[in-house]
């Protein structure tokens, strides 16, 4: 039986600055290979502006994995280059993919100011101008004084960027386009052009910063070793050019280098016309589902559960959509706050997990808790993640046939998985599971019934489910695999 792709953002916003989360992953690889992951996202690496502080999407120096004095710290936040290295090596040793997140665009806590001439960029519409060409102090000047030129010896200033948002001589905040140089073409419409986000942003027509890019591929690769990428900000980024990155990459390493894409945008369209733009080198993280889960947290019973998975990336592209239920950036306290309530969060993964469209991505904050914010563990998803390794395999067959129920069916060759969800007061949805099931008893694995289904000769019972809430319903030996595997492996503050 092969085992299916499921992927884990290892990480959250609020993880302590103790530089001790590489040693973390590099412990926690056997028990992630058991639980079914066969991929982790690993937070951004390379040192950022806020030093030991940062989380890592304020990006300063590229080619500093935590190894030299920069920013008031050798360690990132979450440690030194060696750990990050040996972090990947024991997932990779465990059979688990390393992604490593890529921030590029936006770079931050540069060295020196620059006189530049520049316009500022109407408000509602960067497309059109809103003052005339003046002279501003810009942060545009790396010249990374702690590294010394090991690795590289690239300087960037204001000539490899498009624009900032600060004026030092001013101390003012706008969006400030410079002279001579427009924003990249080919990216989000959101604000007429929505290349700019923060920082110092990149200029992706510029020659020297796309060579000095390639290069640093090149050299991250042979690095570390990672087998994949997470891509940051994807819709800010002009869409051929990691279509240009990933394709020089892959063809430079002879590694397929799996990549996916955050284009945080609710409409299903957007997605899929930068996949057709971007000639469908990556995936991308299904936002328009999440969205979905977000609403039925909060309808208060009112979402037509026949609508769920209707107009979302898994629906029209399957094969290029990650699915998942949150992120560092919808958690509690963050600009993209969505945070779906835990009662909904058993219903959310059993969606993504126990389906067959989408490949799915688990949140650390869900598996873990964020203790920063009194969040706990989500307590069903080792079990939903082990019912995902034993039992969600083969064809699906849908009951997406009532407003308040929902259910599917999954059938491999030698067992079979039954799942009904409710966001209304529960009852049970009649699904067929195979004349191959007959004379099987059925359990549900997350404990919400203690008596077992009898499977009739048809293959056809009766599969209840409680109020607001999943049943996964499996064979009984199937769910005692499951039990001595979390017994076994896992501490009562995951199983």
């Amino acid at each position: 039986m092969e085992q299916q792709e499921t992927l884990l953002q290892y990480f959250e916003w609020y993880l302590p600055a103790d530089s001790g989360h590489w040693r973390r992953a590099e412990a926690d690889a056997p028990r992630l290979a058991a639980l079914g992951f066969t991929g982790v996202w690993l937070p951004p690496a390379y040192k950022g502006h806020q030093g030991q502080a940062d989380v890592g999407y304020g990006v300063y120096d590229l080619y500093d994995l935590g190894e030299f004095d920069q920013k008031g710290s050798v360690p990132t936040k979450y440690g030194r280059r060696e750990e990050y290295l040996a972090a990947i090596k024991a997932l990779q040793r465990n059979g688990v993919q390393a992604y490593a997140d890529i921030v590029l665009n936006h770079r931050m806590g540069a060295d020196e100011c620059e006189e530049v001439c520049a316009r500022r960029s109407a408000g509602g519409d960067r497309s059109r101008d809103a003052s005339a060409p003046a002279p501003i102090v810009a942060w545009t000047k790396f010249t990374f004084p702690g590294r010394g030129g090991k690795y590289s010896d690239f300087q960037w200033d204001w000539t490899c960027f498009d624009g900032v948002d600060w004026d030092d001589r001013q101390d003012k905040t706008a969006v400030y386009r410079f002279e001579g140089k427009n924003w990249d073409s080919q990216v989000d419409r959101e604000n007429g052009n929505y290349d700019y986000l923060m920082g110092a942003d990149l200029d992706m027509s510029s020659p020297k910063v796309i060579d000095e890019l390639d290069r640093w591929g090149r050299w991250y690769l042979e690095t570390t070793g990672v087998d994949g990428f997470r891509l940051d900000a994807v819709k800010h980024i002009s869409a051929p050019y990691f279509t240009h990155w990933l394709q020089k990459l892959r063809q430079e390493s002879g590694k397929t280098l799996p990549a996916v894409g955050e284009y945080w945008h609710k409409e299903t369209m957007a997605l899929t016309h930068y996949l057709d733009q971007c000639g469908q080198v990556m995936r991308l993280f299904d936002v328009p589902l999440h969205f979905r889960f977000h609403h039925l947290s909060s309808a208060g019973g009112a979402m037509d559960l026949r609508e769920l998975f209707r107009g979302t990336l898994a629906e029209a592209r399957p094969d290029q959509a990650v699915t998942f239920v949150d992120n560092h950036d919808t958690q509690p306290g963050q600009a993209l706050q969505s945070w779906v309530a835990d009662w909904c969060k058993p219903l959310a993964y059993a969606s993504i997990l126990l389906r067959q469209d989408g490949t799915p991505c688990v949140f650390y904050g869900d598996l873990y808790g964020i203790p920063h914010d009194n969040i706990q563990p989500v307590k069903a998803l080792p079990r939903l993640l082990l019912a995902r390794k034993y039992c969600a395999h083969g064809p699906q067959t849908d009951y997406l046939d009532d407003p308040d129920m929902i259910g599917w069916v999954r059938q491999g060759e030698d067992s079979a998985m039954a799942v009904v969800l409710t966001d209304g007061p529960g009852g049970s949805k009649r699904m067929c599971v195979g004349a191959g099931m007959s004379g099987a008893v059925f359990v549900d694995v997350l404990g919400g019934r203690d008596e077992g289904i009898l499977i009739p000769e048809n293959g056809t019972a009766d599969f209840p489910v409680g109020g607001g809430s999943v049943a996964v319903w499996v064979p009984e030996d199937v769910a005692q695999r499951i039990e001595r595997d979390l017994g076994s492996a896992f501490p009562d503050s995951i199983s």
